[in-house]
């Protein structure tokens, strides 16, 4: 079965540099065994990873022995949705590219926040 986005359309890829998703196949998929919803695709910032950092989920440091490379500002990866929306609430969260978000985001924020902060064509 084909996964769909937040705008009921087939969920597209996120980011293959670097690798990003639950299963590590460039999308912003989820299964039952993923319990943080990586399911946002975020186009992340220096504050926003700064954020996520004072949050207690480095996301900049790389860490070879789990084959991550560490975020640098512009990069795209599959965030999980509740920490997206903690940011949002702060004023710190990335731009998304909707067509990649997974469809259980909104389990967790609303559509319209998540337009409100999508990546401009």
């Amino acid at each position: 079965m084909m996964a769909k986005n937040i705008l009921g359309g087939p969920l597209v890829l996120c980011s293959t540099d670097p690798m990003t998703g639950w299963q590590r196949d460039g999308c912003c998929n989820t299964d039952s065994n993923d319990h943080g919803l990586h399911t946002v695709c975020a186009e992340v910032t220096a504050e926003f990873l700064a954020f996520s950092q004072s949050a207690g989920n480095d996301l900049s440091t790389p860490r070879p022995e789990f084959g991550f490379p560490g975020l640098q500002p512009g990069d795209r990866w599959c965030l999980c949705a509740g920490r997206w929306e903690e940011a949002r609430r702060a004023g710190f969260a990335p731009e998304v590219v909707l067509e990649a978000c997974h469809e259980k985001t909104l389990e967790v924020t609303l559509l319209g926040h998540l337009q409100a902060h999508a990546v401009q064509p």
